[in-house]
């Protein structure tokens, strides 16, 4: 289920597009654009608890590190979703970009202090990006490194392996 904010109107359409994809179940905004994320968040779960579904995404794609009110957006999703659902969230995923270098390791820092993170995803493994930054975000931030994006294709994302992603690293 997607969250959309009003600061990536594309990427409400891009996560619905994926959510039929998969032929998952997809909870948005109605009108895209001004709606509370922490509402459209509550809403999700709702849906996903009314349905049997026991895992909800709640995408707040959109929330940079510098700015103070989007992460207090983000701490408010946080708390409504956890008085709907006792324990929410669950899990907390920082997605990053390998290619940024030290401002990953920047962003993952202000996160972690808004939010508890669970794990981290980082993307753009691909032949661009060695991903030196992977060994520094995981020196950085107390949360282990759970996925690896290598394409924008469903099989490019991976489980992290440390002894594979070493290998990757420093063979030719």
């Amino acid at each position: 289920m997607r969250l959309p904010t009003p600061f990536a109107p594309g990427a409400t359409e891009q996560l619905e597009t994926w959510a039929q994809r998969l032929r998952v179940p997809f909870v948005g905004a109605n009108s895209g654009k001004g709606a509370d994320p922490a509402a459209v968040a509550f809403d999700a779960v709702v849906a996903g608890l009314a349905r049997g579904i026991d895992t909800v995404l709640v995408d707040t794609a959109g929330r940079l590190h510098t700015d103070e009110r989007l992460r207090e957006e983000l701490r408010k999703v946080v708390r409504v979703v956890g008085k709907r659902q006792a324990g929410a969230p669950h899990e907390s995923l920082l997605v990053l970009d390998a290619t940024i270098g030290q401002n990953a390791v920047q962003q993952a820092r202000e996160f972690s202090e808004a939010v508890p993170l669970t794990g981290l995803v980082i993307t753009k493994l691909d032949s661009t990006a060695k991903g030196g930054s992977v060994v520094a975000l995981r020196r950085a931030v107390p949360a282990p490194i759970r996925f690896l994006g290598t394409g924008e294709e469903l099989d490019d994302l991976e489980l992290f392996d440390p002894v594979r992603f070493a290998h990757r690293l420093v063979s030719d």
